[in-house]
């Protein structure tokens, strides 16, 4: 029986058991058995959460650029390795060959060698999602450059701070990006930022929307000009395993953003082995990832978990609402996608708008879907399963984190029986605990907890750079000799896994522990209710109560809101409780959310709790706008 490709339940169980009985020989096995390696390692795993301190395949020398492209060369290099679907759809979709990325990569490649770049320099890429940005990872890559990918979306200021921590030497970047109808200036945020980094010497940028932009004389370079001249040889940089491959930001809950360092061997195996699992992706499949590649879902499920498993992976440059709200579901039709991966904000947006959008393609195609980003509510996954799986495909609700590097918890589909709202079982090597306050273990079933995880796996981040003390602070000192991941989960009758939201998230309401998300999923059951968000706020007799910003589905919502309010209750005391129940309710055309899709919860917190003076920096946010209107509104 492989250990790498899981088929069946009994299967799940039977090679679940064998790699947290003995870790070390699991993923021995799986490195040995599917990837190219330059030297053997000298031990599978060296590690101690005390310090903390993790070492993979200590010893090995690789460039994971090898395996996700020379080796596919041979038996793949006509292959469509990557599938560009470009922002306007009147615009010819790309199909790029192994082979022909093989080449660009190396190009790319000897273009950063030819600017100075050299092993262990930091590059900085604020890129759209174009095929530029996926070689420009793997460009660094094969040179052994740590790439810093920060989402095109941020600010000048956001972009600063990131090149400036990690001492960037390089931006690559664009003269622009397209969004829907709307062009992004994207070379002007770079000027904008680095009138505050004086460690850039260079800057490249490509020609995406042909727009009039500045140029500085002896610092920026159009690309294309230097690829055209550029050899498509480059040999590999040798890489140890645990040498930085990546740096990429993750924004702290409090302060300066985190950039968690992920290594090469480890993240590599990790990424390749849950991306074959978790998809079910079989060798002529067309797999798309709607996130992007500058968040980790893009690093480890766009580019290299795909790559290394010699998959076609589709990138999409544009929104799901442009130029109409079946973009989506046309793309899946035109290009055949078997596994869909996307968020539960973009399933619950898409799920307002009329299904006419969904029924007037065929989605026949789909085998897998999935979701990423926060636990999906009940009624977002039966939307999805019903409108876009045809309750055939299963949906994978995967959990993990940045910090992670690869999914943690998920069904493999066609083996895990689903259970809406439920992430289910640990993939193979990862080893869940639930603690309670005190810092023990809760055994059994039908208990929640803080979600920790007991023992290293491969693509575990390995540091924060240049600071290793929060490293160690915020993942390893709240409980003994285990990884804390900050989310609250309970486990049910049968050991399945649902996330409750962060523990930071749980409001303690009369002293019982409250977690916002099942109070959200009652909410969002509500006919006329779109999306919701719970925080708590001071309250004199309960310490805290219980402030609730709910989005409705028609913002000219005729009804009477007092009435709505009173129907809201009544659903969360029927789900949860009258403990539950919310003392304000106030109704917004939106949510701050992050640009992944995350709802920045400490805004509204401190609107609730009339603390207004430090908002923090809301311009990073993908709606700014709408915390003005929150405030002017509130209860």
């Amino acid at each position: 029986m492989s250990n790498y490709h899981i088929k069946h339940l009994e299967e799940y169980y039977q090679v679940y058991r064998k790699s947290v009985i003995n870790p070390e020989n699991f993923w021995q096995e799986v490195a040995e058995e599917h990837f190219v390696w330059r030297k053997r390692w000298d031990s599978v795993l060296e590690w101690d959460f005390t310090k903390p301190e993790i070492n993979w395949f200590k010893g090995a020398k690789l460039n994971i650029t090898e395996n996700c492209l020379d080796r596919h060369l041979l038996t793949r290099g006509d292959k469509t390795a990557i599938l560009f679907e470009p922002n306007n759809p009147e615009e010819e979709a790309q199909h790029i060959s192994y082979k022909e990325l093989y080449e660009k990569v190396n190009a790319f490649a000897n273009v950063l060698k030819s600017q100075g770049i050299k092993k262990g320099d930091r590059v900085c890429i604020y890129l759209p999602m174009i095929p530029e940005l996926a070689m420009a990872v793997l460009a660094c890559a094969r040179i052994g450059a740590i790439h810093s990918v920060v989402f095109a979306g941020f600010s000048a200021t956001a972009l600063a701070t990131r090149i400036n921590d990690s001492d960037c030497k390089m931006v690559l970047t664009a003269d622009g990006s397209f969004r829907g109808a709307k062009t992004i200036d994207l070379k002007g945020i770079v000027d904008e930022a680095l009138n505050d980094c004086s460690c850039v010497e260079n800057v490249l940028v490509v020609k995406r929307i042909n727009s009039d932009i500045t140029m500085q004389k002896g610092r920026d370079q159009w690309l294309q000009p230097l690829l055209d001249k550029a050899s498509t040889v480059c040999e590999p940089e040798i890489m140890d395993a645990e040498d930085p491959l990546f740096i990429l930001y993750t924004s702290g809950s409090t302060g300066m953003p985190k950039g968690m360092v992920h290594t090469t061997a480890g993240y590599m195996v990790y990424t390749a082995y849950t991306f074959k699992n978790v998809f079910q992706y079989k060798e002529n499949d067309v797999y798309w990832c709607t996130a992007d590649i500058g968040w980790i879902t893009g690093h480890s499920y766009i580019v290299y978990g795909p790559l290394a498993n010699g998959a076609t992976t589709l990138m999409f440059e544009g929104v799901p609402s442009y130029p109409d709200y079946g973009r989506f579901w046309e793309i899946i039709e035109k290009h055949k996608v078997n596994q869909f991966y996307t968020a539960p904000t973009a399933i619950r947006a898409l799920a307002k708008e009329k299904l006419d959008y969904v029924e007037s393609h065929d989605l026949s195609s789909l085998k897998v879907l999935g979701s990423v980003g926060e636990p999906i509510n009940e009624e977002a996954w039966h939307w999805y399963n019903d409108n876009i799986g045809k309750k055939k495909s299963p949906i994978i609700d995967t959990w993990w984190q940045t910090e992670t590097g690869g999914i943690m918890i998920s069904p493999v589909p066609y083996a895990t029986p689903t259970k809406p709202t439920y992430a289910t079982l640990p993939l193979p090597g990862i080893q869940p605990v639930l603690m309670d306050e005190n810092g023990n273990e809760i055994n059994g079933n039908q208990v929640d907890g803080r979600l920790c995880i007991k023992f290293p796996w491969p693509s575990i981040a390995r540091t924060i750079w240049g600071n290793h003390k929060r490293y160690k602070e915020t993942y390893f000192s709240a409980f003994e000799n285990k990884y804390f991941t900050g989310d609250g989960a309970l486990r049910d009758e049968v050991g399945y896994y649902r996330i409750t939201g962060r523990v930071d998230d749980v409001i303690i309401v009369s002293g019982h522990n409250l977690g916002t998300a099942p109070i959200e999923d009652a909410i969002n059951e509500h006919p006329a209710v779109a999306e919701s968000a719970i925080v708590g706020f001071p309250h004199d007799i309960k310490g805290s109560a219980l402030y609730g910003y709910v989005i409705l589905k028609e913002t000219g919502e005729s009804r009477n809101h007092d009435n709505l309010r009173k129907e809201i209750n009544q659903i969360i005391t029927e789900h949860i409780g009258p403990i539950a129940k919310l003392d304000k309710i106030q109704f917004t055309v939106g949510l701050p959310k992050t640009r992944s899709g995350k709802i920045m919860r400490r805004i509204l917190r401190k609107i609730a709790g009339n603390d207004i003076s430090n908002l923090g920096d809301t311009s990073t946010l993908l709606n700014p706008e709408v915390v003005q209107e929150i405030i002017e509104n509130k209860l």
